[in-house]
């Protein structure tokens, strides 16, 4: 089978290429799948240049996220998954070829309403955004969330589910192609240019409050900045770090001013609670199928086409998930 490989941890992609391997078959408890797509996130730029938290042992198949049929099941039960089964499957790596072999609880079916695409690009950025917004951050309909970086993956997967859970939506974004598109694809009640300088209008905004939640996958200035318009008892929800800079914030800012600061994982989450794991997890599903989300592709390119895919993400010029189709 055709896959590609990080054969060495660089910042130009020179470590990274297509390879022919052997299909790999399935053991106990695990699944062959046929990838029809997997969407490409931040972290798998990150991990191809050994800067992301966890660091895969070289060789590595990159791709977090994938979609598409099941082809067999290893010996034993096979938790009720047969051949022609429609799947989303995911773990660390392994989405970026023409077949992976995944842990069988790792798999979901993959909701009626989405394509492969589309399918792909579900799990990793909506459980973020519904772990944040939900759960953690204990959103209430009617509630303002303001949304940072809500041009990329996670950012555009939160303003598509708060708008589902019935909140009033700021979309931030800092090009106008990026807010054009926010606008167009998800309607939320405001987009605004930053990612600063927006103290004045969030508060114009929410009538001298604040945003109830402050959803912040960038950090940096951006983090310090959102401390000076979280509401009291608001969620200041942190997500990542895509500007490069861990903030740091001297407690006496949320004790004067009444907020929390919140730290989002939502597979670690997942994992210290599987029984709420599984209940996210049904939850977003639920609503994919019910036609209330619906993850945006931004392009759709052929695995021999992987370099386009990865400096559009290094050159962040991507809306919500760019997909690799390994079959073209």
């Amino acid at each position: 089978m055709r896959a590609l490989q990080v054969h060495a941890l660089t910042s130009d992609f020179s470590g990274i290429g297509l390879v022919d391997v052997p299909t790999p078959q399935p053991g106990p408890g695990e699944v062959l799948v046929r990838i029809e797509a997997c969407a490409l996130g931040f972290p798998d730029l990150l991990m191809t240049q050994g800067l992301y938290q966890a660091k895969p042992a070289l060789p590595f198949v990159p791709g977090m996220e994938a979609a598409g049929t099941v082809v067999s099941t290893g010996p034993g039960d096979a938790a009720g998954w047969r051949a022609g089964d429609r799947v989303i499957a995911g773990g660390l790596t392994g989405g970026a070829a023409q077949y992976g072999v995944f842990p069988e609880s790792g798999l979901q079916p993959l909701p009626t309403a989405l394509d492969f695409a589309q399918g792909a690009a579900l799990r990793v950025a909506y459980l973020t955004a519904w772990v944040a917004l939900a759960r953690l951050g204990r959103a209430q309909p009617g509630e303002t969330v303001l949304i940072h970086g809500a041009a990329g993956g996670v950012g555009l997967a939160a303003v598509d589910l708060a708008r589902a859970l019935g909140l009033k939506v700021i979309a931030v974004a800092s090009t106008g192609a990026k807010r054009a598109a926010i606008a167009a694809l998800y309607a939320p009640d405001h987009v605004l240019a930053g990612p600063l300088g927006l103290r004045e209008q969030v508060l114009e905004l929410t009538d001298g409050r604040g945003a109830d939640l402050v959803y912040d996958p960038v950090g940096g200035d951006v983090f310090d900045e959102s401390c000076r318009y979280t509401a009291f008892g608001g969620r200041l929800l942190v997500v990542g770090f895509a500007s490069g800079r861990i903030p740091e914030v001297k407690v006496n800012i949320p004790l004067i001013k009444g907020f929390s600061v919140i730290g989002v994982r939502a597979g670690e989450y997942g994992r210290r609670f599987p029984e709420h794991g599984r209940e996210h997890l049904a939850a977003i599903h639920r609503l994919a199928d019910e036609g209330r989300i619906t993850p945006h592709v931004h392009a759709r390119v052929p695995l021999e086409s992987w370099r386009d895919a990865y400096g559009a993400m290094q050159d962040r010029s991507v809306v919500g998930r760019t997909v690799i189709l390994p079959w073209g």
